[in-house]
């Protein structure tokens, strides 16, 4: 008693490859934020959240499963998969579930990385590739955007004989920019058939471009591509977590192996059930996202601020100096999103909301910056 305890040495207990890891920086919960700044009625307009919120019968459909919560979850998703396979045109076996599309590409990292292999992914894009590639004792390459946007060309020459995947984000996570469809296609005509091609397509719901290449359009037998689509973004279940992967049967045979068997709960998969239905819902966010960034668009123009065009729900903007900015807004009660750690020091990323929360940011952005009112 009273003798002081040392710290446990980890250093000879863990992979010096997680030893490496940086923890992913979570934000705080909005009450603490408001707890902290002494500020009421702030708005969040920085995870990319859908400002509708869930869709109604969604809503009612938590609520009627709320009495069944001592059952186990249908560990195969099979109302779900069945649904999204109709919708799609795939077979539902071509289909995977996961707890947010997250929990599909820890899968594939853990089913087709061994240590020492590589994964090509673009340097700033969304950083729980290389968090999760790293975990696996795999090394990341990273290859740097080009004007804010993959660079298919160099990521297709990044590819060795110890490359396995390959991750694509299109919108891409922070910039909300997009590859076309001609040089998709190249790029994927000319990938290695040893080589596991990751098309992220969570932003896909909110992009109108007829150029825009729907990787689910791609899908074939013979071909080593992955899909992910997610309930998170425009279906507004982010809080549930439920996302989906699409690909060649053996893929997702392999995936399903080391799949955790009730990956994704019951409230989350009867919500995504419903929500599939309710297309009233889905075209009235689009609507606001496309109204909301052609506002805040115009917003920065005025304000003299540049920003990166984006297909997505949110808008990458030049502030100067974005810690400085972000904290400014922040005790203004308007929370965005600093981007130090996906290396736009001078950048905000602010999530497209509804029309008064998009006025209230840029009003408030005007003010910090000391520029006209919008």
């Amino acid at each position: 008693m009273g003798t002081r305890e040392a710290p446990i040495d980890m250093k000879d207990l863990v992979p010096e490859w997680i030893q490496r890891l940086a923890t992913y920086p979570p934000g705080m919960p909005l009450e603490e934020l408001e707890r902290e700044y002494g500020i009421t009625g702030s708005i969040k307009l920085a995870s990319n959240e859908n400002p509708f919120g869930p869709s109604p019968r969604a809503i009612a459909a938590i609520a009627a499963a709320l009495t069944t919560l001592h059952r186990y979850p249908d560990g195969s998703g099979f109302y779900l998969r069945q649904a999204l396979a109709e919708r799609i045109g795939v077979a539902a076996d071509a289909i995977i579930l996961g707890n947010g599309s997250n929990d599909i590409i820890e899968l594939a990292v853990r089913a087709f990385l061994r240590p020492g292999d590589e994964a090509v992914m673009a340097d700033q894009a969304f950083v729980i590739y290389q968090m999760v590639v790293q975990a696996a004792g795999a090394l990341p390459r990273q290859i740097p955007l080009r004007r804010f946007t993959h660079d298919l060309e160099a990521m297709h020459a990044a590819i060795g004989p110890t490359t396995r995947l390959v991750f694509l984000a299109n919108p891409n996570n922070p910039t909300g920019t997009i590859y076309k469809r001609d040089e998709w296609e190249e790029f994927l005509d000319a990938v290695p058939p040893h080589v596991l091609v990751i098309a992220d397509d969570a932003y896909a719901d909110y992009v109108e471009d007829p150029d825009y290449p729907d990787s689910l359009s791609y899908q074939r037998r013979d071909r080593l591509l992955l899909t992910l689509r997610t309930f998170s973004k425009i279906y507004g279940l982010a809080g549930v977590r439920v996302g989906y992967g699409v690909g060649p049967l053996e893929v997702i045979e392999i995936l399903n192996r080391i799949r955790q068997p009730f990956n994704v709960n019951a409230l989350a998969q009867a919500a995504a059930l419903a929500a599939l239905d309710d297309q009233a819902h889905v075209e009235r966010t689009r609507a606001n996202n496309r109204e909301g960034l052609a506002y805040l668009r115009t917003a920065c123009e005025r304000m003299g601020r540049a920003y990166v065009p984006s297909w997505a729900n949110f808008l990458l903007i030049d502030v100067g100096d974005g810690a400085k900015v972000y904290d400014a807004l922040l005790r203004r009660g308007v929370i965005v999103r600093p981007m130090d750690v996906y290396g736009f020091p001078h950048h905000l990323r602010v999530t497209v909301g509804t029309p008064a929360e998009n006025q209230r940011f840029a009003e408030s952005l005007a003010a910090v910056l000391g520029t006209a009112t919008p």
